[in-house]
């Protein structure tokens, strides 16, 4: 399956998924949210898939939305929001839930809504130069992606609230010591490492891998609905002076003035 936002390859029994708009830091587009709900539907429905590798083309995983296009709907941005964080937030459940263990392969920058690509992973594998930030607040927005609801349960409430107050970025080392990533590689070995333990699950147990993921997703809680809330409290945000000021502050890369 190849589509002009994600790529999806399959090696024996393991699906390769590209995050594929490397110009654009492989941000988050409506087309590339409904691109990842499909690869994620493909994966889950083929039985000859037993395991899933996550990646990004180009220097960056996932930058995130992309908020220059959110913007470029004028007075209908609060619709676009609520249209792609549906599908997005609904490929988040179908990963998290599906039979084959996700690995992501995180070769470089990763914010926004690309936590929530990470955090939804089974595993992840870092590159040695990769960055996490949430970046939401630094544009006046709210988190999505089930950030709000994977990152405290990953690294704890008091550092999810550190990365999402005050937007601190964490190097790869960093990102390893807190538990947000299993292991730190150079970067030219990232890719690699990921599909040898992809590999490794795949020869494995996969019907109780998979049985296995939802009892720990069930044990997490109602994710399901904090998705649509995250949903509805972005799109609400969006449309807020703070929203629109820290988005076209960003996009005109200056400072934003949230005085008002």
């Amino acid at each position: 399956m190849s589509t002009s936002t994600v790529e999806v390859e399959t090696r024996g029994a393991v699906a390769l998924i590209t995050l594929n708009r490397p110009d654009n830091g492989n941000a988050l587009n409506l087309q590339l949210a409904m691109d990842l709900l499909a690869a994620a539907l493909t994966c889950s429905r083929n039985p000859a898939v037993r395991a899933v590798v996550l990646t990004g083309a180009g220097k960056s995983f996932c930058f995130g939305g992309d908020l220059r296009a959110a913007m470029s709907k004028a007075n209908n941005a609060d619709a676009y929001l609520r249209e792609l964080t549906t599908y997005l937030h609904s490929a988040i459940s179908h990963f998290m839930r599906m039979g084959a263990p996700v690995i992501a392969a995180v070769n470089g920058t990763t914010a926004g809504a690309g936590m929530g690509l990470v955090l939804m992973s089974d595993l992840a594998v870092s590159a040695a130069s990769a960055k996490y930030t949430m970046a939401y607040t630094a544009v006046g927005l709210a988190p999505d992606a089930g950030t709000s609801f994977l990152l405290p349960r990953t690294i704890g409430v008091k550092r999810a609230m550190e990365m999402t107050l005050l937007n601190r970025a964490l190097n790869a080392e960093e990102a390893l010591d807190w538990g947000l990533v299993n292991w730190v590689v150079p970067d030219e070995d990232v890719l690699g490492k990921a599909h040898e333990i992809a590999e490794r699950l795949a020869s494995g147990a996969t019907r109780a891998f998979g049985r296995t993921k939802r009892l720990i997703a069930e044990s997490l809680g109602p994710l399901e609905r904090q998705m649509v809330l995250e949903s509805e409290t972005i799109v609400a945000q969006v449309g807020s002076a703070e929203g629109l000021e820290g988005v076209t502050a960003f996009l005109d890369k200056r400072k934003p003035n949230f005085t008002g």
